[in-house]
């Protein structure tokens, strides 16, 4: 039978990660290509004790339908961490739970997108989102980023010739791919833009607890006053990926819209889940849970990159970083990316592909991304050094 599909999925194409994924599967390989969290992050026992007492005592909550909006306790809770913790949340937003942050990117384009549309994005940026926004038969316009956040120069020129701008979208904290902080000066300015040429921002943040050195810098939703940004959380790095929690605050009138998009998605998320969060931040130490990971972290990134110094450097450089959970490192002009990339899995090593981030996969690119929150100290070493070798093999034509 010959199947019809959509015009707008015909030109999708799988996520280059979950691809390599494939590959990864393999326990032979070493992946530095996956974006999951470290497994001794996850606080298995308390999950366990909270799931055990729920299921114990009030089951139907957890097993019963919920509300689109999300859990009202849960929501409460975040609301209430938000505006003392990071000054997110004014008298005109309103928080909403979703089924991860990726779920934001959806609803958001759902909503305020149509075919044809643009959606400014860093140049790279995470790939899921940028799919989501491809499914909308969005036009995407990359902003080349700097080690700062994004040339605000491109981005204003951009927001002058691009019609129909819909939002700005950004990960301002330890970016997906780059590792990139966008710096106060910058997080301000972008907002001005956008407010001056009457766009929205949609700022993704999965990673800004994860900071293991330097200040924390303030979220562009903070100091939103004017109701233009759209401000996405998540538990998925922070607690786990598996629950699939994430959550978004926006102006009402936006929100109201992307609740409606999302009771024809999924009608509400995991319930249990959404339980098991709430508990977890009001009866345990949130703080103290998060200054573990930060600890975790902390020691992986100073391994990483000691490793990267001893064994890629010069001919690799990387950029490094204060936090999340992935590393951008750009190979030397003469050495062809997708053939090292090819190179290193026949090596059994996985990395993603630069090319992979972009919102023209086709444009050139000399940088892949490697992450070393999933892969033990071991795996990290042999992988790096393998990585290393290869590229003198490539520059010596061996």
């Amino acid at each position: 039978m010959e199947y019809f599909l959509s015009d707008r999925v015909q030109t999708l194409k799988p996520s280059a990660i979950r691809e390599i994924f494939k590959y990864a599967a393999d326990p032979t390989v070493i992946s530095l290509s996956a974006g999951n969290p470290d497994p001794n992050a996850f606080p298995v026992n308390e999950i366990a004790e909270i799931s055990n007492d729920i299921l114990t005592n009030r089951p139907i909550d957890a097993l019963q339908y919920s509300i689109t909006e999300g859990y009202a306790p849960l929501r409460e809770t975040l609301k209430a961490y938000m505006k003392n913790r990071h000054n997110i949340g004014r008298d005109f937003d309103d928080l909403v739970v979703t089924s991860g942050a990726q779920q934001v990117m959806d609803l958001a384009t759902k909503s305020l997108v149509n075919e044809g549309d643009t959606i400014i994005c860093e140049a790279p940026s995470f790939i899921g989102s940028l799919n989501s926004f491809r499914a909308y038969k969005a036009r995407l316009c990359g902003i080349p980023l700097e080690s700062d956040g994004m040339n605000l120069k491109a981005l204003e020129n951009a927001l002058k010739a691009e019609k129909n701008v819909r939002f700005i979208y950004t990960i301002s904290n330890f970016q997906n791919p780059s590792g990139v902080t966008t710096s106060l000066e910058k997080r301000h300015a972008i907002y001005e833009l956008a407010k001056k040429y009457g766009v929205l921002i949609l700022e993704d943040n999965p990673y800004g607890d994860l900071r293991v050195s330097g200040d924390d810098v303030p979220s562009i939703k903070s100091f939103d006053n004017d109701g233009i940004v759209i401000y996405a959380g998540s538990f998925s790095k922070v607690l786990s990926p598996g629950m699939r929690i994430g959550w978004f605050v926006a102006p009402s009138e936006v929100a109201s819209k992307m609740i409606v998009c999302k009771q024809g998605s999924d009608v509400h998320t995991n319930a249990w889940a959404q339980i098991v969060a709430n508990e977890f931040m009001t009866k345990y130490d949130f703080d103290a849970h998060l200054e573990r990971l930060r600890s975790i972290y902390r020691e992986k990134i100073c391994f990483t990159q000691k490793l990267l110094d001893k064994y890629i450097a010069p001919e690799i450089t990387y950029n490094k970083i204060d936090g999340g959970l992935f590393i951008w490192c750009r190979l030397p002009d003469e050495i062809d990316m997708t053939t090292f990339c090819s190179e290193a899995v026949k090596r059994k090593v996985c990395v993603v592909p630069g090319n992979a981030f972009l919102t023209d996969e086709k444009e050139q690119c000399h940088s892949f991304r490697i992450n070393f929150s999933t892969p033990t100290n071991e795996q990290l070493e042999k992988g790096i050094k393998i990585l290393g070798d290869l590229a003198r093999e490539m520059l010596n034509g061996k």
